[in-house]
């Protein structure tokens, strides 16, 4: 339960960060977002595990899937998993 809580009020920070530019990613060469970016675009959270002292948040909409890093509780960057 104390999980869910977190991972919703991650997601209500994230949502309600001030807008980030799209950056390039240099590593793999594809684009990254931000979380609130991916909810706006009307992603679904499906699932929000703890890594050390960082959460992975992973999003779905249709066949699009992707995980998103919480860097700070207003950053976060993601990649497409597929």
């Amino acid at each position: 339960m104390r999980r869910l809580s977190i991972a919703l009020c991650l997601v209500a920070l994230a949502s309600s960060a001030v807008a980030q530019t799209v950056q390039p990613s240099t590593e793999t060469g594809r684009s990254t977002t931000t979380m609130a970016e991916l909810v706006s675009r009307e992603y679904e959270i499906k699932a929000a595990v703890p890594n050390g002292t960082k959460f992975i948040v992973f999003l779905q909409k249709g066949t699009s899937a992707y995980a998103c890093e919480f860097v700070t509780l207003t950053k976060s960057r993601c990649g497409s998993v597929n």
